[in-house]
């Protein structure tokens, strides 16, 4: 048994439980409607896309299934990312203007551990690898834009846009990246939430749209795989 998995298994439930009390808490179709999700009241589920795959929420259970219901979401940090979108969701739409983490109410707390969790693995996966980029942000539909060596912009939740570029390594200098958001997004999630879906987003992308095989609150390590 990885008695650290299960630690950090143990340490997700707690704040998963916290998010989904306040979950069953909301008027779903307020949820539906601020988070423009669609919310069938007769099943009492919502659908909700994330990354160009549709996934299933139970409410009030604040459960989380693949579109067909037969596989369920069992990391609780993709869960609590799920029920925070619907329960602060507040119908801010896209502004069109990007911003990076630091400009984020509260993000100049937890750059340092947002720029190791994402950016610089996003310069370290692609920066001597184009092509593989190219390929991944096709896969999820996401939009080219002209930006570094390579850029895309795509939609992580409606409403939820984040934008990935790139910049290859030379014999000079090492590979670079950059993440960036809406202006819109902390009407969405805080600094702290935009930590994980910044991580969660790279994960998605770099598996061209499935979820990554994280184990409870953080990724699961390649010993932990089976």
């Amino acid at each position: 048994m990885d008695i650290q998995a299960v630690k950090e298994d143990r340490q997700g439930k707690v704040p998963y439980e916290y998010i989904r009390n306040i979950f069953k808490d909301c008027n779903p179709r307020e949820m539906s409607e601020l988070s423009g999700t669609h919310y069938d009241h007769t099943k009492k589920i919502f659908t909700v896309k994330l990354m160009s795959r549709d996934y299933i929420v139970k409410y009030p259970s604040g459960e989380v299934f693949t579109k067909d219901q037969e596989i369920e979401v069992e990391s609780y940090a993709i869960k609590i990312i799920f029920l925070r979108y619907l329960a602060n969701a507040n119908g801010i739409p896209l502004t069109g203007k990007n911003i990076t983490y630091k400009e984020i109410p509260g993000g100049h707390v937890y750059y340092p551990n947002f720029y190791t969790r994402t950016i610089l693995k996003l310069a370290k996966t692609y920066g001597n690898k184009l092509e593989e980029f190219i390929v991944a942000g096709e896969e999820i539909k996401a939009e080219r834009i002209k930006s570094g060596d390579a850029g895309y912009r795509f939609q992580f939740f409606n409403n939820v846009y984040l934008t990935f570029i790139v910049w290859k390594g030379d014999e000079e200098f090492s590979p670079a990246a950059n993440i960036l958001f809406d202006l819109n997004t902390s009407y969405y999630f805080d600094a702290e939430d935009l930590a994980v879906v910044g991580e969660l987003a790279l994960g998605i992308f770099k598996n061209h749209g499935s979820l990554p095989d994280w184990k409870g609150l953080y990724q699961r390590k390649p010993q932990d795989k089976k």
